[in-house]
């Protein structure tokens, strides 16, 4: 299932790794093992945060995705189900606003 799994940085130890230069080798070894299908880095709620496009074959599979996070950047990492374009034509919306409209 495709999911966008935000994952907010507190200043530390994110600070502490950036001024000893480790902060980029941990982020690209935290995406390379997961495979994202995209990654993008930005603010989330005024702190250093990322945003991934994950696929999550089972639930079981959330601590592998967070765990990384939460014990390399005291991250909150959230999970969120997602679909593309065509998941959402896959839908039904015609047929279920037949039935409950």
């Amino acid at each position: 299932m495709r999911m966008l799994l935000t994952a907010r940085f507190p200043a530390e130890p994110f600070n502490t790794l950036a001024r000893k230069g480790e902060a980029g080798k941990l982020l690209q070894s935290i995406i390379e093992d997961l495979k994202p299908e995209a990654v993008y880095f930005t603010e989330l709620r005024g702190q250093r945060g990322a945003i991934l496009v994950v696929d999550l074959p089972s639930p079981s599979d959330v601590p592998r995705m967070a765990e990384p996070f939460f014990l390399t950047l005291n991250a909150d990492c959230h999970f969120k189900v997602v679909m593309s374009g065509d998941d959402l034509a896959k839908a039904g919306l015609d047929a279920l606003g037949k039935k409950w409209g």
